[in-house]
């Protein structure tokens, strides 16, 4: 059995990032993968790839901090909710 690349996985989660079953999670992860993929090692690309099975209303729901983040995904949803401002909540206004 081949394994996965590591360039591939990166590739193939961005693809997962994209085109999700929210218009707000299609905006937030997408920018997240561009941003963060190429810098995480594999324990975090598994992780990531764990996160994207999740429900795209409970990942919306952690983002916006609505729901309590499962301790798993605790640093990653704080990660990717700092790149989700003005998406999750109104931009705050200068």
């Amino acid at each position: 059995m081949m394994t996965e690349t590591t360039e591939h996985t990166r590739k193939r989660l961005h693809m997962r990032s994209m085109r999700r079953g929210i218009k707000e999670m299609d905006l937030i992860l997408p920018a997240f993968a561009a941003e963060h993929l190429a810098d995480m090692d594999e324990a975090e690309l598994a992780l990531y790839d764990a996160l994207l099975s999740e429900n795209d209303h409970d990942l919306y729901g952690w983002v916006g901090g609505q729901f309590a983040v499962p301790d798993v995904y605790a640093d990653m949803i704080s990660r990717i909710a700092a790149g989700a401002h003005g998406v999750t909540r109104p931009a705050a206004a200068h």
